[in-house]
């Protein structure tokens, strides 16, 4: 029997244990807030069938399309919580729910949840757990995957939109990934197209996969691109890593662009070539190549350089040598743009992102998978970037 004090002996302690905590109080509101969106649900879904039988309960009239067949019960998974015991009136003659439609268990807003936790790179599993600790009842890994798998349609549309020609930089390169294979794991290429436009937005304009960056494969991406409108015309430089089949592709594709090799590659390869005493001094000579004003300042840096280390390194020389005119195109745009130009590290930077999303999985369940990843992180960076125009071009030079 529980003892119930005078009111002249409760003591402070005992009127805090009335107090409710934060965990409590805040519990309550969430019970509130769903019960709130359940009353609001239900009577939204029975004015939906009103209108659609244009009668009431048992009222007989010229105007009725129909009859009502009772209702049923289901839960849906909303952004306050789980709703259970949906009354769901219905009709005998089937129609289309705008406010809930049939099989729904989950609210668009819960699969946009779902789908940019997967795509930040929680797991399938941790999803559930997050949900769990958030509105008290997980989703299951394989229903995370489901989710996940919507992002084939928006990958498609992605992949086929018309191309505004509209590119004053273009930016070439490809990112290696694990993926499962029929009879085991094999590497993928992914081809990736990135610009910068003439108003200096940036963006990630497309990408493929391919089992290489065969000569086959670039030119069939960059066909793709040019028959989606990306014709080139007003493009004043393509920027590559130096891949052999990406430059014979472009020369077919986009013959009458300059191509602009990336310094950070070359000076790698360079690098390569070079005794480690060494490598400190005729690098430092190398960039002073790039740092020129102008194309003949850099060719005499060339020189200079060239008649230091061509008798200790001829291959580090030709290195450089064979490629000096695509190493320098950079010279002839407006001197605010080109340490931009002169490398592609503007998309590496973003194969970054890339990597950073992938490094928890070993591989790829299969090549959709791939491009659900892919197309994820590239629509993350291209809506990141969409108001934010790199401030060298939108200057006048």
């Amino acid at each position: 029997m529980v003892m119930v004090k005078d009111l002249t002996q409760i003591t402070l302690k005992d009127l805090w244990k009335e107090v409710k905590d934060e965990d409590e109080w805040w519990g309550d509101i969430n019970e509130r807030t769903v019960h709130m969106v359940k009353v609001i649900l239900e009577s939204s879904l029975e004015e939906e069938l009103l209108e659609f039988l244009r009668a009431s309960r048992y009222q007989r009239t010229e105007v009725r399309k129909g009859w009502r067949n009772g209702s049923y019960e289901k839960s849906l998974y909303t952004r306050y919580g789980v709703i259970k015991d949906l009354r769901v009136p219905r009709a005998r003659e089937s129609h289309p729910s705008r406010i809930l439609p049939r099989y729904q268990r989950r609210c668009d807003e819960v699969d946009a949840m779902v789908r940019d936790m997967f795509l930040a790179g929680v797991s399938t599993r941790r999803v559930g757990e997050i949900l769990l600790k958030i509105n008290g009842e997980p989703i299951s890994a394989q229903t995370v995957s489901r989710i996940a798998s919507s992002l084939d349609t928006e990958v498609h549309l992605f992949l086929n939109r018309p191309l505004a020609d509209d590119y004053h930089y273009l930016f070439f390169d490809g990112i290696s990934l694990k993926a499962k294979g029929t009879i085991g794991v094999r590497k993928r290429q992914v081809l990736c197209a990135y610009g910068i436009t003439i108003t200096g937005k940036k963006q990630l304009i497309s990408f493929r996969q391919g089992a290489d960056e065969s000569l086959a494969k670039w030119e069939a991406f960059l066909r793709d691109l040019y028959e989606r409108g990306l014709e080139g015309k007003r493009c004043q430089l393509i920027i590559t890593d130096g891949c052999p089949g990406l430059h014979k592709a472009l020369e077919t594709v986009y013959p009458y662009v300059a191509k602009q090799r990336c310094w950070v590659h070359k000076l790698r390869n360079v690098s390569n070539k070079i005794r480690r005493r060494d490598q400190k001094e005729c690098m430092a000579g190398a960039r002073s190549i790039y740092q020129a004003e102008n194309r003949s300042e850099a060719v005499r840096a060339y020189r200079t350089w060239q008649s230091h280390w061509n008798a200790l390194y001829p291959k580090a020389v030709d290195c450089i040598e064979k490629d000096l005119d695509e190493l320098l195109n950079f010279l002839n745009v407006p001197v605010a743009h080109r340490i931009k130009v002169r490398t592609n590290n503007v998309i590496e930077r973003a194969f970054r992102e890339v990597r950073r999303r992938t490094r928890p999985m070993s591989c790829f369940s299969n090549s959709r998978s791939v491009d659900r990843i892919i197309f994820g992180v590239i629509d993350h960076l291209n809506e990141s970037w969409k108001d934010k125009p790199l401030t060298e071009f939108t200057q006048n030079t």
